[in-house]
């Protein structure tokens, strides 16, 4: 199977800096294959286990308020939660936006930390970094007359999560070859987004286990997990003094147009898929008062979104990443338009089937935008003439190009559901904000059209 992922892969250059510790590998040379095999490839697959274990964490730490949340929100008529706490439908989906910006905020300076600290390092520090998210969590939600603004501010350190998602996606892309690069970091990229889906399933019943509602165990379930993937990666994982991180590829790659429209469709795609997982419990909870649905059932759109990610990936292989890309905003518009019809006709089975359509879209469309932005950056080497050098000098911005194109697209998982919030509160109804998504994923189906397959345009004639 042939994993995708749009994630950020830093440029190497050589550095004569050397280290001395079992931990820090001065002779890396994944490109040689006599090394690969015998030396490289069983260290990149230890350090790939435990990246991917700090990482799952780290991902769900970051949605952890999605699915502690729906347990703060006030019932259909005001009354308090079961928590005590009463948050009115716009305070909770604010609240679930927050870290999501916070962590697309991260994401570049976490990336660059790779190179700076080294990878053991950097994914021992921001493993154990995520502690203080969950004791924040643990801590604040058993006083429920704390005012808002405190509380927003500690659910915004849960973004910690969103930042290590980068750095470990950074770490990885060093130490494996190019032939086998795309396969580790989807690997690594599926583990991470799996932990939407693991902590929206598993936090529910651990809060209320033995009777009553304990909301602190949500955050203090995930305290000993990031210790013990900080511990693994002080222990197993490694740092490679070859692997530095130019910055100049990135700013170059912010000269190419297709650098900022890239990143405007990974909103629609990586940023919907966010931001749908962060909203979609509480909206169960607040439109259709079932927050039952949402403690049980709320998982499976991040799940199905994580699975289809890959088939994403190769389909844009066979038909091409533009058309792929442009049909999955066609299913975004489709979904979002019937989520519009289910809310007014009040109908949660075509809404809940409507949003696992969406979670479908968005996998395939995550899948999809991986093999646009390399074939994109590749097209323009050949159409530069071809060299060899001009190749690895547009392979380099690619690389650019991808951390500036995963920072920006994440901002969608805080814009969707800060878009729902400032609709609940303005009109009393979501209603508002599912026409303008329609609309937006509509805009994003002409854009794609226009800049990469409409006829005799230099993208589109040489399959993008």
């Amino acid at each position: 199977m042939t994993t995708t992922s749009p994630e950020t892969t830093p440029v190497l250059a050589p550095s004569r800096e050397r280290h001395r510790g079992r931990h820090w590998i001065d002779d890396w040379r994944p490109e040689d294959p006599a090394f690969w095999e015998t030396t490289g490839k069983p260290i990149a697959r230890r350090n790939l286990i435990f990246s991917i274990f700090a990482e799952h964490v780290g991902f769900s730490v970051w949605m952890l308020w999605s699915i502690v949340v729906v347990h703060m929100t006030a019932g259909p008529h005001g009354h308090a939660a079961a928590s005590g706490w009463a948050l009115t439908a716009s305070q909770a989906l604010f609240l679930v936006a927050v870290p999501s910006g916070v962590g697309a905020f991260l994401r570049l300076p976490y990336t660059f930390a790779v190179p700076v600290f080294g990878g053991r390092n950097w994914t021992t520090t921001s493993a154990m970094l995520l502690v203080i998210p969950c004791l924040l969590l643990a801590w604040a939600v058993g006083h429920p007359h704390m005012p808002f603004p405190a509380l927003v501010a500690i659910a915004a350190t849960a973004g910690f999560g969103g930042g290590n998602f980068a750095s470990s996606m950074a770490n990885i892309s060093f130490f494996y070859p190019e032939k086998d690069k795309g396969w580790a970091l989807g690997l690594n990229a599926a583990g991470g987004n799996l932990g939407v889906a693991v902590v929206q399933k598993i936090i529910p019943p651990i809060v209320i286990a033995g009777g009553g509602v304990a909301l602190s165990r949500a955050g203090l379930f995930y305290v000993p997990l990031a210790v013990v993937a900080a511990v693994c990666a002080f222990l197993f994982m490694n740092n490679l003094t070859e692997a530095k991180a130019d910055v100049k590829p990135v700013w170059q790659s912010l000269r190419h147009r297709d650098t900022w429209i890239m990143s405007l469709l990974y909103i629609g795609t990586f940023g919907s898929f966010i931001g749908y997982s962060a909203a979609f419990p509480t909206l169960l909870k607040t439109v259709f008062g079932r927050g039952d649905i949402a403690l049980a059932w709320a998982f499976v759109g991040a799940g199905i979104g994580s699975v289809i990610r890959p088939v994403g990936g190769k389909l844009a292989d066979r038909i091409g990443g533009a058309r792929i890309t442009a049909f999955s905003f066609v299913m975004l518009a489709v979904g979002a338009a019937a989520v519009l019809w289910s809310v007014h006709a009040k109908n949660l089975p075509v809404f809940f089937a409507s949003f696992m359509f969406l979670f479908v879209a968005t996998g395939i469309g995550n899948g999809s935008t991986y093999r646009m932005i390399s074939r994109i950056f590749k097209v323009k080497g050949e159409l530069a003439g071809g060299d060899p050098d001009t190749m690895v000098h547009m392979r380099r911005q690619a690389a650019g190009a991808l951390g500036v194109i995963s920072s920006i697209g994440a901002f969608g998982g805080f814009v969707v559901p800060l878009a729902y919030a400032w609709s609940k509160s303005h009109f009393g109804t979501i209603e508002p904000a599912l026409r303008f998504y329609v609309g937006f994923f509509l805009a994003l189906l002409v854009v794609t059209w226009a800049a990469y397959l409409r006829k005799k345009t230099p993208m589109a004639q040489l399959g993008v």
